[in-house]
């Protein structure tokens, strides 16, 4: 048997807290995002991705066990129906608590705990980066010429006159400038 947490509870009893979060992952469930304090947000996120990881089954066992904890069936129907299909490609981090301002009434720290349902970037492995810069590497040598033309040494001259002329130019505006 588990050994119970100790110290202070959501509620103040065991079956209050329980039943908090419940409501608290119904409501999220329902809604995406919800305004809550920060130590009920702190709670909720690892029930609640808990419950999310069981949906990504599918199973009629897990809806069963989720539909235990959560009885609340429309919630649980939009998990499994809507929410979990989106969930698929990620492997954790289901939810994101972002801090909010404190609440007028009693200063409480407030938190807005809402699901991730961005999808996820597939990050390419090293080995497959690695594989993909030799590659690109080898692309660019084959497109080199494989001989190196002679410059036009007039066009060199050309090119370095016109550079010490816009130099010219940038110091006559630069004396005019501090006068």
């Amino acid at each position: 048997m588990p050994t119970p947490k100790k110290g202070p509870r959501l509620g103040g009893s065991p079956s209050h807290q329980r039943r908090l979060l419940s409501n608290l992952a119904a409501s999220l469930f329902e809604h995406d995002s919800i305004r809550t304090t920060d130590a009920k947000a702190k709670a909720l996120r690892p029930y609640a991705e808990k419950l999310i990881t069981k949906a990504k089954d599918g199973s009629l066992a897990k809806r069963r066990e989720v539909l235990a904890k959560v009885p609340n069936k429309p919630a649980v129907a939009r998990l499994f129906d809507e929410l979990a299909p989106q969930f698929e490609g990620r492997d954790g981090g289901y939810t994101r608590i972002i801090k909010l301002e404190n609440r007028v009434g009693d200063n409480a720290p407030m938190s807005q705990i809402s699901l991730v349902l961005e999808p996820v970037e597939k990050k390419d492995s090293r080995s497959e980066r690695v594989a993909a810069s030799k590659a690109a590497d080898e692309d660019a040598k084959s497109n080199e010429p494989a001989e190196e033309t002679q410059a036009d040494p007039e066009a060199e001259a050309a090119a370095e006159t016109d550079a010490a002329a816009e130099a010219a130019a940038g110091e006559a505006d630069a004396d005019s400038e501090e006068k």
